[in-house]
């Protein structure tokens, strides 16, 4: 009986923890981290997309072909190479969102960051909506799974006390 009410238990958590899980987000999708065919490639890729502390952001490149670096405000509007926290120059390199706000990404090999091979997200602080919009109302659904999850855990608890 024990092991069933630690199964109830474990599942009932599973539910409420499910919506914190961390995303991997493929930058580019299957086009990857290449120079675009139009300048505004990545920030419509990114314009679709929430990114929240703990994601990771997966930059596929061609080592050599490409890099990726992390870079200023500044040095992304105007494209300087010059200047970078982060460089990693090995494909495909994957970086772990671990600071919130806003964050720049670009590649230094000459020409790529001005053909639009640069990327603006804003990292949220937790997996939510991104900053700037509301979240929408909870859903009959979820309502009824967290609903659900704490009357099993209630259930297992009480069931502790009895045996």
């Amino acid at each position: 009986m024990r092991s069933l009410i630690v199964f109830v238990v474990l599942g009932a958590v599973s539910l409420l923890l499910r919506g914190s899980e961390a995303v991997d987000h493929e930058v580019g999708d299957t086009t990857g981290w290449k120079s675009p065919s139009s300048t505004s490639f990545y920030s419509d890729w990114a314009s679709g997309k929430t990114f929240a502390l703990g994601d990771t952001l997966k930059f596929t490149f061609t080592t050599g072909a490409h890099d990726v670096a992390t870079v200023s405000k500044s040095d992304y509007d105007n494209c300087n190479t010059g200047s970078q926290n982060n460089l990693l120059t090995t494909g495909p390199a994957t970086i772990t969102l671990n600071v919130t706000g806003d964050m720049y990404f670009l590649c230094t090999i000459a020409g790529h960051c001005s053909a639009g091979q640069k990327l603006a997200i804003t990292v949220a602080a937790g997996n939510t909506t991104s900053p700037g919009t509301s979240p929408p109302p909870p859903s009959a659904a979820s309502s009824l799974v967290a609903t659900f999850a704490l009357m099993f855990v209630s259930i297992a608890i009480s069931l502790m006390y009895c045996f």
